[in-house]
């Protein structure tokens, strides 16, 4: 059987295999049929992003839910936690985001949510590439009279923002507050403008423009420089870059530094934890977190546990042991008290309800957490042994933990979304750090793409 699912969804090149017309179609063949129900009217949410191949995935999507008996929602251009409040708030059977998150234009993916706005486990997943790999989708099909219909929605991002806006604290203003936002030329490009102008906030946007092909390029929230440089021309107060789906938010302070996940992770947790909405005073962060993150959280006495690499094993973590907050690097943070999922949005506006709160910049509240000097380098590669099973890469990593004794750490695993290794190194120096990464990165290289 073939392999669809990664750690987000399925991802690929668009009208390459596994993101084809033909594939989209049986994959909404499969999830109708999976999630389908006896004795009410079957539904499914269509959302997406604003990549010029998400017309074609949307309309083979849709021609797949339909012939299955199932009804279509299409709510157009929206977040994709946006699909997540929509398919939990309409009582659909599961929502569809066609989205390939932060990844170039020519990528694409989709992302499937169950009836309660939460990812899929799994297992569910599992059962989905069954479905569609048994090559016997076309034995299932209802009669005539039972095929779904197509409907477009029109008042969803509407909807979205109403819920937006409940994030945010009724007894906080943002009434002369200056935000800069960068929607990545992707989901957020209407909603988050309007989230924050309805909000009182003085608002100037950047990179809401979307032409299909421009979504992620050098803007968003991996690329920041232009908002950090646009926050000091207009001295506002703070800046919001979203990545392409709008899940992920990277912040600049007043000065145009830029925040990582892991810091507004601690001044939210610290926030929430003043106004004790921190849930058994615990946050849970991923292997892949600042060493700095945790000596901030110790410091400020709450606990914290760590989970794997992505918002779903955050999640999952964070509902076994009761946390309401957790979050990762990249900026994917989840408050579990307003949202089912990572929601750029909400993230940026409970770190503004922080300041506003505290009364403070974002440079003061950034003091919570000292970040260790920190490299990631990437590595395209031809192919993905389990790492444990290549000595020299082993050697090397093992020769650079030696050497860094306590003072830092290193991390070196397979992007679950794309064909790539990532090694990554926290050390005491810059210098020290980026010297033992570029060493273990080069081991890496050879022996992978010889």
């Amino acid at each position: 059987m073939g392999k669809l699912f990664g750690t987000d969804g399925i991802r690929g090149v668009a009208n390459e295999h596994p993101m084809t017309s033909e594939m989209a179609m049986n994959i909404g063949r499969a999830t109708a049929h999976l999630f389908k129900k006896k004795g009410h009217v079957p539904k499914i949410i269509i959302g997406k992003d604003t990549r010029i191949s998400g017309y074609m995935l949307e309309n083979a999507l849709v021609s797949g839910i339909c012939s299955m008996g199932v009804h279509a929602i299409m709510v157009g251009v929206l977040p994709t936690p946006g699909i997540a409040f929509l398919t939990g708030s309409m009582r659909a059977d599961a929502g569809i985001v066609i989205s390939a998150s932060h990844n170039p234009f020519q990528d694409n993916g989709i992302k499937i949510f169950g009836s309660e706005g939460f990812k899929l486990p799994d297992e569910t997943e599992t059962a989905i590439e069954e479905i569609v790999f048994a090559n016997n989708l076309h034995t299932l099909h209802p009669s005539p009279s039972e095929l779904g219909k197509a409907y477009r929605m029109e008042d969803a991002r509407g909807r979205y923002i109403v819920f937006l806006k409940h994030a945010f604290p009724k007894e906080c203003s943002l009434e002369g507050t200056r935000i800069v936002l960068d929607c990545s030329n992707g989901a957020t490009y209407r909603v988050a403008p309007e989230t924050f102008m309805e909000l009182g906030a003085e608002v100037t946007t950047l990179f809401d423009e979307p032409n299909g092909k421009n979504i992620n390029l050098q803007c968003g929230s991996q690329h920041p420089e232009a908002l950090a440089t646009e926050v000091r021309k207009a001295k506002a107060d703070v800046g919001f870059a979203f990545d392409g789906d709008g899940d992920r938010m990277i912040a600049v302070d007043e000065t145009g530094a830029v925040m990582s996940g892991d810091r507004i992770l601690a001044i939210c947790a610290a926030s929430m934890k003043k106004q004790g909405l921190l849930t058994n005073n615990l946050v849970v962060r991923t292997v892949m977190s600042n060493i700095g993150l945790g000596l901030a959280l110790e410091s400020l006495g709450i606990d914290s546990v760590m989970a794997g690499v992505g918002d779903r094993c955050v999640i999952e973590e964070m509902q076994t042991r009761g946390a309401s907050l957790g979050g990762e690097d990249s900026g994917h943070l989840i408050f579990l008290r307003h949202h089912t999922t990572g929601d750029g949005i909400i993230t940026a506006l409970q770190l503004a309800a922080a300041m506003k709160n505290e009364g403070k910049p974002l440079s003061e509240l950034a003091k919570v957490m000292k970040v260790f000097p920190q490299m990631l380098i990437n590595i395209n590669v031809k192919s993905r042994p389990e790492i444990e099973t290549a000595p020299e890469i082993m050697t090397a990593i093992r020769d650079v933990e030696r050497r860094l004794g306590g003072q830092g750490r290193v991390l070196v695993r397979y992007s679950g979304t794309q064909n790539m290794c990532r090694v990554m190194v926290e050390g005491p120096t810059p210098e020290e750090t980026e010297r033992c990464c570029r060493e273990i990165a080069e081991v890496v290289d050879k022996t992978l793409n010889a």
